[in-house]
């Protein structure tokens, strides 16, 4: 998959996009702990983007950081996700977010005390999962599009 730039107007944005989603991916917010829809979820699949449909998460990734929020060792694509730093509410983080469209996701942490990553505290609200036979099919769509002339 190639990266492409998404760029959206703000009235496509908010078109597109819940309320709650649009507060936390295009303004940076945050949902609260232990509310979100994925937090607790354990199905098999992958966890999409919600501003633009790039794959960024995979559940064999997923684990419980006890933080109330989806937490994983690292994205499907480094290339797919970017950081910077965040200077919000008097602290020093890393934010993580969207390189594709620049949705906000979360943060990213170096306290997974067993070393297979990094902490992508990622807020629920800034994700779509989709279930593992959807996410073949999906990649096999794909394949055959970039294959058509």
């Amino acid at each position: 998959m190639s990266k492409v730039s998404v760029r959206r107007t703000e009235a496509e944005w908010r078109a597109r996009l819940t309320p709650e989603q649009y507060r936390v991916a295009r303004e940076q917010g945050t949902e609260p702990p232990f509310r979100g829809a994925y937090w607790n979820h354990h199905d098999d699949g992958v966890y999409f983007c919600v501003g633009c449909d790039t794959p960024l998460f995979d559940s064999a990734e997923k684990f419980d950081s006890g933080t109330g929020w989806p937490s994983f060792y690292r994205p499907i694509e480094r290339a797919f996700v970017a950081t910077q730093k965040d200077f919000s509410h008097g602290m020093v983080r890393e934010e993580v977010h969207c390189a594709v469209c620049g949705s906000h996701l979360g943060h990213v942490f170096d306290d997974v005390p067993h070393k297979k990553g990094r902490r992508y505290c990622i807020n629920s609200a800034s994700l779509r999962f989709m279930p593992r036979a959807e996410y073949a099919a999906w990649l096999e769509k794909r394949a055959l599009d970039e294959l058509s002339p």
